[in-house]
């Protein structure tokens, strides 16, 4: 337990608040806030004491700010392309990219030997709760003017993001429809990793399994597996046509 307790005298030091500092942009208020949700529950399973309710909480706030900046942003188009736009802006992946850009898993405490943590997207969800943090100490207005400045304009690039497929399930079932593959999602393994379930999903092509994915819920395991069996086979769009790739 030594190295626990070394991670909370950092986090009680003045480099933890520099560093936080450096991140907010301005000095919090409440460092308490910010402590909590900085503070994974594989180090606190307590809920006051984790950043699960100040995730709970920052999903909801971020979401509603980004569904005003693309209403905004774009005010001829309909609800179904605000929609999907508001989905890749808050995909996991992508938030987890975003957190770790920024230096959040620097200041995250989270239990480093645990291995299942590796494959978990858990920078993207301290990234939500660090958003529901500053909305708590600094209220709605100026966390809208906080995720706008830190990342929605510096890290989310709206040209890109209108091109990006991130349902990559359907990119695969596109593909396997236009070339007469079967395509299936197979559960290989849920076990409980620190309280939560972990599963691993493989995708299975004519019998074959291509790529695996890891993830606390099957949905997002089986979106991984599907990522990174697109990856393999070298797919470019639902129209590709993939000869060889060890397919037979």
């Amino acid at each position: 337990m030594d190295f626990i307790t070394n991670l909370f005298r950092k986090h009680e030091g003045s480099s933890f608040r520099k560093e936080l500092k450096n991140i907010l942009g301005f000095k919090p208020n409440n460092i308490s806030l910010y402590k909590t949700a900085l503070t994974h529950r594989s180090i606190r399973e307590g809920a006051d004491e984790n950043n699960e309710r100040l995730e709970y909480l920052g999903d909801a706030v971020l979401s509603a700010l980004i569904a005003d900046y693309l209403f905004k942003r774009y005010p001829y188009r309909e609800e179904g392309f605000l929609t999907e736009m508001r989905s890749k802006m808050v995909n996991r992946q992508q938030l987890n990219d975003i957190a770790v850009r920024m230096g959040l898993k620097k200041i995250t405490l989270y239990n480093k030997m645990d291995s299942s943590l590796k494959v978990s997207q858990i920078f993207g969800n301290t990234l939500e709760a660090l958003v529901g943090a500053v909305y708590l100490d600094c209220g709605y207005k100026k966390t809208a003017r906080w995720v706008l400045d830190h990342i929605i304009l510096p890290h989310m690039f709206m040209e890109e993001l209108e091109n990006l497929e991130i349902n990559h399930k359907n990119k695969l079932y596109g593909w396997a429809n236009k070339n007469g593959r079967v395509l299936e999602f197979e559960t290989l393994n849920e076990k409980l990793e620190n309280g939560r379930r972990l599963f691993t999903i493989a995708a299975v092509i004519d019998g074959k399994h291509i790529a695996e994915g890891r993830a606390f819920n099957k949905k997002d395991a089986s979106q991984i597996a599907a990522q990174v069996a697109v990856e393999k086979l070298g797919i470019v769009n639902s129209d590709s046509l993939v000869v060889g790739n060890g397919l037979g």
